[in-house]
């Protein structure tokens, strides 16, 4: 049986939260690209603790876009923040497969300025959704 949607929303918010660490660890130092994959991780799972805290029985994808949209259902500045969080989707298969880019391999295409900003992004989704989640 499924834990109270509070507490399965906070038990994903918890998990977010410790991926943000790491992401954030990789970041200043010189794991990037992983700090970039980590980073949208981090905003999915915050998202769907979200999500789940409002009840959602069952939540799929990957895409912090997509999410944002079924967040909205629930608190309309999800869509306003879509514009900001969505650049985190562009890290979910680029910064782990050689052939998600052109040319080159992941671990020499991401320098520390754009894991700082991914993980900066991400520590936004997970403050921001903390917030709501603790006015539940």
């Amino acid at each position: 049986m499924r834990d109270h949607p509070i507490d399965e929303g906070r038990r994903w918010l918890a998990q977010a939260s410790e991926d943000l660490k790491w992401a954030r660890h990789l970041a200043n130092e010189g794991g990037w690209y992983i700090a970039c994959f980590l980073a949208q991780q981090v905003a999915e799972k915050a998202i769907k603790a979200y999500l789940y805290a409002q009840g959602e029985e069952i939540v799929i994808g990957h895409s912090v876009v997509r999410l944002c949209a079924s967040a909205s259902g629930y608190n309309p500045v999800f869509a306003e923040k879509t514009g900001q969080w969505g650049i985190l989707d562009s890290y979910y298969i680029p910064t782990r497969y050689p052939n998600g880019l052109p040319d080159g391999i992941p671990a020499d295409v991401y320098s520390k300025e754009i894991a700082q900003g991914a993980v900066t992004l991400a520590n936004d989704v997970v403050e921001f959704i903390t917030r709501l989640i603790n006015q539940i």
